[in-house]
């Protein structure tokens, strides 16, 4: 097995905001590169849409369904890192967290042996939609903390916000961490070698406690996720309706219209349904994930 050393990107940010968009890009930029690069999805509701939408299935791809890698499934990512390194040996390590994870708890996994021996650097990307930011919408708490750990701010979506005010909302999102290099962009149409740029040396170990000697509070804030059945055959109004009585800030799963097969996805009272990607299994038809948060 090489001993190489391997860098990490953590790709973060709130519900909606693009995420597995972005992946996509860097997926493909792999594959035309040759890269290997070992991607990591981490869903909140246990349903696998991310998956799905980036062809998961090859040994490189591994998804962490049904929590938060920062908390919940801590260690399961742990050993999901090393088995990478062990089976994979890849050129470069790409996180996709949950929209409610807080990357530097991400993080302390990188400095638990053995992977703080061969992880060469982590660098935070957190994706901001800018549509949310420009409404105000939702910006305590997660959605703080999440740009505090940035290293590079991505303004996502600024299709659906008015050209003028791009420049402005990049002064905001940066204002959450000053000195953060920001840059705007839609449709996950960054250019890859900005994410996967190298950022100089490591940064200090980030302070974490061990179980045995002091308590680590959690800081995210309290959603829940659930997943409903969505029978075939109904308007796109029907469906919308039903998605927008529960109240979430994020829905995402595959639907059977009336028109024809869509991939829905949801950001707070929008809500898009597209034809998919990428060929469905028929098990995740009529299934959509809720996350809301709790009242």
């Amino acid at each position: 097995m090489s001993e190489r050393s391997i860098p990490c990107l953590v790709v973060s940010g709130f519900l909606g905001s693009g995420k597995t968009t972005l992946v996509r890009r860097l997926l493909d930029e792999a594959q035309a590169t040759g890269s290997r690069v070992a991607f990591v999805s981490n869903e909140l509701g246990e349903l696998g849409v991310d998956q799905a939408m980036l062809g998961g299935g090859q040994e490189a791809f591994v998804e962490l369904a049904g929590g938060c890698v920062c908390c919940a499934l801590n260690d399961e990512l742990y050993e999901t890192l090393i088995m990478l390194k062990e089976k994979v040996d890849p050129d470069r390590i790409v996180i996709e967290t949950s929209g409610v994870a807080i990357p530097h708890d991400v993080q302390i996994t990188f400095w638990q042996p053995p992977i703080k021996d061969w992880v060469s650097e982590e660098a935070v990307v957190v994706v901001v939609n800018a549509e949310q930011l420009s409404e105000g919408r939702d910006l305590a708490g997660t959605f703080a903390e999440q740009l505090e750990s940035a290293d590079l701010i991505v303004l996502h979506k600024v299709d659906l916000v008015d050209p003028k005010d791009i420049e402005d909302l990049k002064r905001k999102a940066s204002s959450f961490n000053p000195g953060t290099p920001t840059v705007a962009a839609s449709f996950g149409d960054v250019d890859p070698r900005l994410l996967l740029a190298e950022r100089g040396p490591r940064a200090e170990q980030p302070h974490h406690c061990g179980s045995d000697d002091c308590d680590h509070d959690h800081h995210h804030e309290a959603f829940e996720s659930f997943e409903i059945s969505v029978t075939p055959g109904q308007t796109q109004a029907q469906v919308e309706a039903t998605l927008r009585a529960h109240g979430a800030l994020r829905t995402k799963g595959f639907v059977e219209l009336d028109t024809g097969l869509v991939l829905v996805q949801g950001v707070g009272r929008r809500i898009e349904m597209t034809p998919p990607p990428v060929a469905v299994d028929p098990q995740l038809l009529g299934r959509v994930v809720v996350i809301r948060r709790v009242e």
